[in-house]
């Protein structure tokens, strides 16, 4: 028995949905088919889920083993009573964040074989999760120029009030644009 797959063409953006920073859903919006239909308390779930798999994943940021090595820490477990005096006296100089070369960033992309979902956070914490064809291309260029949008009309609407969703006509029509002549190229 042979499974078929769906065919789309090779570039669609399927769906954008906008993630406050306590993990609320503040915007969801479907652009193609192609994706299952969700209900709202799905999409809520969803994003509960999201951030909070990307906030544990940002915490997953390994140790160099560089620093390991000199200071002279080991994962591996210790039957000497010596070295485990060793290893707690080096506690004091386990590597903090601050030791690490970059910043954890989090999930910033999942792609199964039927879509990818990108992730753009904000430096306020707002996280964009963009569903797309698994092999479109530029999809973080896509998800900045949405961020750009967001700015200029929701984010400069005087009537807008952080943290709830948003409901702004130009924000909605310039996205909608954007992604439909994205969806044509």
């Amino acid at each position: 028995m042979q499974v078929l797959l769906p065919t789309f063409p090779t570039k669609v953006v399927f769906a954008l949905t906008i993630i406050n920073k306590a993990g609320g859903l503040v915007y969801q919006k479907d652009f193609a088919d192609g994706l299952n239909k969700l209900s709202i308390n799905d999409y809520l779930v969803l994003a509960g889920t999201f951030h909070g798999v990307h906030a544990i994943s940002t915490r997953l940021n390994p140790i160099p083993s560089s620093h390991l090595a000199s200071t002279g820490t080991s994962s591996l477990p210790s039957t000497s009573h010596s070295k485990t005096l060793s290893t707690l006296s080096s506690l004091s100089s386990t590597p903090t964040s601050d030791d690490r070369p970059d910043p954890p960033s989090g999930i910033e992309v999942l792609e199964t074989t039927l879509f990818r979902l990108q992730c753009f956070q904000t430096l306020t914490g707002t996280k964009f999760l963009l569903f797309t064809e698994p092999g479109m291309p530029n999809v973080d260029s896509i998800l900045r120029k949405i961020y750009e949008l967001y700015a200029d009309y929701v984010m400069k609407n005087p009537f807008y009030q952080l943290e709830m969703p948003v409901r702004c006509e130009r924000f909605e029509r310039g996205v909608e644009r954007w992604v439909r002549g994205v969806n044509m190229r």
